[in-house]
């Protein structure tokens, strides 16, 4: 092994927390108060895909949720605005319950889905209205 062989260490990126998988936790309970137990929780169960949810809670929660370049207000906002373009309704009534506790208001989701009818398309609003008020018990 050549002195080229040999690399020093990568820093960090800016902003991005130096142990995603703590970041994740610290950034998933702040956004669901009580739902999970403190410490390092196994989130596997067994069954197909089992480790989806620990990967979003390293990557997505983390690395993402994690950083300092938002609040987590922002944040929920552009959460909201993504996954009512993506059409993913699922996602989106959790997230609706994260921004209220995010610091959003019912008003301001309200405009959240009223906005993105205009660019993700009157559809996707909908059923991204129908998803929010499920969230907030409105069926």
């Amino acid at each position: 092994m050549t002195p080229k062989d040999v690399q020093e260490p990568v820093e960090a990126v800016s902003g991005a927390p130096d142990d995603p998988r703590a970041a994740g936790w610290k950034a998933m309970r702040a956004a669901l108060p009580g739902v999970f137990p403190e410490g390092d929780v196994d989130l596997r169960d067994g069954r197909i895909g089992e480790e989806l949810v620990d990967i979003g809670l390293t990557s997505v929660w983390g690395a993402l949720w994690g950083r300092e370049g938002l609040s987590p207000r922002d944040r929920s906002l552009v959460t909201l605005g993504l996954l009512i373009a993506l059409r993913a309704e699922t996602e989106l009534r959790t997230h609706v319950r994260i921004a209220l506790t995010n610091g959003l208001t019912r008003d301001e989701i309200a405009e959240v889905l009223y906005h993105s009818a205009g660019y993700a398309g009157f559809p996707a609003a909908v059923g991204a209205r129908t998803a929010a008020r499920e969230a907030l018990g409105e069926q």
